[in-house]
């Protein structure tokens, strides 16, 4: 059997919606493509026989230090970009900081920054996937 060309084939990734006693929002600042200089949620790509939710607790901890437990599925979102070859579906969760304080440990740059920001003051160059699961966040609170 030959090898099937993988590009344009879509790739499964999760991201974590993490809120603080003060209702603000955990956001990293992107330093590499997919998104470069947009803000996103941490998050990453699901690695071969990884659940979804075992990859989203190891994302958080790998790139923001950050022990978290899932609560749920917030949602799913979903990146089409024929044009770069990227076709992206992300689970988004809702997650809960049981230990540690936020930092970037990502060492080889792929976040520029990260901060705290208030659902009323969010940044204008957001990613796109960060969109749906921040408009799903408010939605359920205004429940």
């Amino acid at each position: 059997m030959m090898a099937q060309n993988r590009i344009g084939l879509p790739r499964l990734g999760v991201g974590a919606v993490i809120t603080n006693e003060q209702n603000e929002i955990l956001l990293v600042l992107r330093n590499r493509n997919p998104e470069k200089d947009t803000w996103s949620i941490p998050g990453g790509k699901v690695d071969p026989y990884e659940t979804l939710e075992h990859c989203v607790i190891r994302e958080v901890k790998e790139e923001v230090n950050l022990d978290v437990e899932v609560k749920g599925l917030l949602c799913m979102a979903e990146t089409i970009r024929p044009e770069s070859e990227e076709h992206w579906v992300s689970a988004i969760y809702e997650v809960t900081v049981k230990s540690g304080e936020a930092r970037n440990m990502e060492s080889d740059g792929a976040i520029a920054d990260l901060k705290w920001v208030r659902l009323d003051q969010l940044p204008a160059n957001l990613a796109c996937f960060t969109v749906p699961a921040i408009d799903h966040l408010i939605n359920q609170s205004n429940r």
